[in-house]
Protein backbone atom coordinates (compact mmCIF):
# COMPACT_ATOMS: atom_id res chain seq x y z
CA UNK A 1 0.00 0.00 0.00
CA UNK A 2 0.79 3.80 -0.57
CA UNK A 3 0.06 7.37 1.60
CA UNK A 4 -0.10 9.80 -0.92
CA UNK A 5 -0.43 13.38 -0.92
CA UNK A 6 -2.07 14.99 -3.93
CA UNK A 7 -1.54 19.23 -2.81
CA UNK A 8 -3.71 21.80 -4.49
CA UNK A 9 -3.23 25.63 -3.89
CA UNK A 10 -6.07 27.02 -2.68
CA UNK A 11 -8.51 25.73 -0.68
CA UNK A 12 -10.35 23.75 -3.24
CA UNK A 13 -10.12 20.67 -4.82
CA UNK A 14 -9.76 20.42 -8.38
CA UNK A 15 -12.12 18.79 -10.12
CA UNK A 16 -9.97 17.20 -13.03
CA UNK A 17 -7.44 15.60 -10.71
CA UNK A 18 -9.95 13.87 -9.29
CA UNK A 19 -11.70 13.07 -11.94
CA UNK A 20 -7.90 11.59 -13.02
CA UNK A 21 -7.85 9.60 -9.37
CA UNK A 22 -11.36 8.24 -9.83
CA UNK A 23 -10.50 6.83 -13.24
CA UNK A 24 -7.86 4.90 -11.81
CA UNK A 25 -10.25 3.74 -9.84
CA UNK A 26 -12.81 2.45 -11.93
CA UNK A 27 -10.13 0.85 -14.27
CA UNK A 28 -8.73 -0.99 -11.72
CA UNK A 29 -4.87 -0.31 -11.87
CA UNK A 30 -5.59 0.89 -7.89
CA UNK A 31 -7.65 0.02 -5.24
CA UNK A 32 -8.10 3.09 -3.36
CA UNK A 33 -8.57 1.78 0.77
CA UNK A 34 -9.19 5.09 2.57
CA UNK A 35 -9.33 8.57 1.89
CA UNK A 36 -9.35 12.07 3.46
CA UNK A 37 -9.15 15.85 2.54
CA UNK A 38 -6.71 17.93 4.97
CA UNK A 39 -6.97 21.53 4.63
CA UNK A 40 -4.48 23.92 5.85
CA UNK A 41 -6.45 27.55 6.32
CA UNK A 42 -5.47 30.98 5.62
CA UNK A 43 -4.58 31.19 9.52
CA UNK A 44 -2.94 28.12 9.87
CA UNK A 45 -5.39 25.52 10.96
CA UNK A 46 -5.79 22.02 9.86
CA UNK A 47 -9.17 20.29 9.25
CA UNK A 48 -9.53 16.97 8.08
CA UNK A 49 -12.83 15.93 6.19
CA UNK A 50 -14.40 12.56 4.92
CA UNK A 51 -14.84 12.27 1.07
CA UNK A 52 -18.54 12.28 1.33
CA UNK A 53 -18.81 15.86 2.26
CA UNK A 54 -17.88 17.29 -0.77
CA UNK A 55 -20.35 16.22 -3.87
CA UNK A 56 -17.12 15.21 -6.47
CA UNK A 57 -16.11 12.68 -4.30
CA UNK A 58 -19.23 11.22 -2.99
CA UNK A 59 -19.42 7.28 -2.91
CA UNK A 60 -15.84 7.06 -4.14
CA UNK A 61 -14.73 4.75 -0.82
CA UNK A 62 -18.01 2.27 -0.63
CA UNK A 63 -17.98 -0.91 -0.03
CA UNK A 64 -15.09 -0.44 1.83
CA UNK A 65 -14.34 -1.46 5.40
CA UNK A 66 -15.87 0.87 7.99
CA UNK A 67 -12.07 0.94 9.73
CA UNK A 68 -10.42 4.02 8.80
CA UNK A 69 -7.10 3.63 8.44
CA UNK A 70 -5.39 7.28 7.73
CA UNK A 71 -5.79 8.38 11.20
CA UNK A 72 -5.30 11.84 12.90
CA UNK A 73 -1.21 11.90 13.12
CA UNK A 74 -1.08 10.91 9.07
CA UNK A 75 -3.47 14.29 8.61
CA UNK A 76 -1.08 16.18 10.85
CA UNK A 77 2.19 14.66 8.90
CA UNK A 78 0.22 15.46 5.83
CA UNK A 79 -0.65 18.89 6.74
CA UNK A 80 2.85 19.97 7.30
CA UNK A 81 3.39 19.63 3.07
CA UNK A 82 0.81 21.90 2.90
CA UNK A 83 0.92 25.57 2.24
CA UNK A 84 -1.28 27.75 4.40
CA UNK A 85 -4.87 28.26 1.82
CA UNK A 86 -4.12 24.71 0.20
CA UNK A 87 -5.50 21.65 0.86
CA UNK A 88 -5.06 18.06 -0.25
CA UNK A 89 -6.33 15.09 -0.92
CA UNK A 90 -4.83 12.37 1.12
CA UNK A 91 -5.15 8.64 -0.38
CA UNK A 92 -4.06 4.94 0.53
CA UNK A 93 -4.12 2.91 -1.86
CA UNK A 94 -2.85 -0.35 -3.21
CA UNK A 95 -1.63 -1.28 -6.70
CA UNK A 96 -3.29 -4.18 -7.70
CA UNK A 97 -0.52 -4.30 -10.43
CA UNK A 98 2.31 -5.18 -7.79
CA UNK A 99 -0.25 -7.35 -6.01
CA UNK A 100 -0.63 -9.66 -8.91
CA UNK A 101 3.26 -9.13 -9.89
CA UNK A 102 3.94 -10.17 -6.37
CA UNK A 103 1.99 -13.39 -6.00
CA UNK A 104 3.74 -14.62 -9.19
CA UNK A 105 7.27 -13.74 -7.86
CA UNK A 106 6.29 -15.44 -4.82
CA UNK A 107 5.03 -18.49 -6.75
CA UNK A 108 8.21 -18.72 -8.44
CA UNK A 109 9.68 -19.01 -5.22
CA UNK A 110 11.43 -15.44 -5.48
CA UNK A 111 10.45 -12.11 -3.27
CA UNK A 112 10.09 -8.78 -3.34
CA UNK A 113 13.42 -7.77 -1.56
CA UNK A 114 12.69 -3.90 -1.86
CA UNK A 115 11.11 -1.26 -3.12
CA UNK A 116 12.07 2.47 -3.67
CA UNK A 117 10.05 5.39 -4.93
CA UNK A 118 11.88 7.69 -6.87
CA UNK A 119 10.84 11.31 -7.73
CA UNK A 120 10.13 11.91 -11.30
CA UNK A 121 12.83 14.72 -11.73
CA UNK A 122 15.70 11.98 -10.78
CA UNK A 123 14.20 9.59 -13.39
CA UNK A 124 14.40 12.85 -16.10
CA UNK A 125 18.18 13.16 -14.55
CA UNK A 126 18.80 9.45 -14.96
CA UNK A 127 17.59 8.70 -18.32
CA UNK A 128 19.26 12.14 -19.64
CA UNK A 129 22.68 10.75 -17.91
CA UNK A 130 21.92 7.36 -19.94
CA UNK A 131 21.96 9.21 -23.18
CA UNK A 132 25.09 10.87 -22.74
CA UNK A 133 22.79 14.17 -21.62
CA UNK A 134 22.71 15.93 -18.30
CA UNK A 135 25.15 15.34 -15.60
CA UNK A 136 25.66 13.70 -12.39
CA UNK A 137 22.96 12.30 -10.25
CA UNK A 138 21.08 10.28 -12.01
CA UNK A 139 18.49 7.37 -10.32
CA UNK A 140 21.64 6.14 -8.93
CA UNK A 141 23.46 9.07 -7.84
CA UNK A 142 24.27 10.41 -4.82
CA UNK A 143 20.63 10.14 -2.51
CA UNK A 144 19.27 7.29 -5.41
CA UNK A 145 19.25 3.95 -5.06
CA UNK A 146 22.64 3.07 -4.98
CA UNK A 147 22.84 5.52 -1.90
CA UNK A 148 22.52 4.12 1.92
CA UNK A 149 20.92 7.47 2.59
CA UNK A 150 18.35 6.97 -0.81
CA UNK A 151 15.67 9.57 -1.38
CA UNK A 152 14.07 9.55 1.76
CA UNK A 153 10.65 10.72 2.68
CA UNK A 154 10.23 11.68 -0.99
CA UNK A 155 6.39 12.75 -1.40
CA UNK A 156 5.80 12.61 -5.40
Amino acid sequence: MEFIVLAFPEEQLRVPAVEAVMGLRKTGVVRLIDGLVATRTAAGEVLAAEFDEFVELRGLLTGREAARLIGPEDVREAAELLERGSCALLLLVEHVWAEDAAIAVRAAGGRIAGSVRIPADRVAGGMGAASGVGGAGGVGGAGGIGDPAGPQGEVS
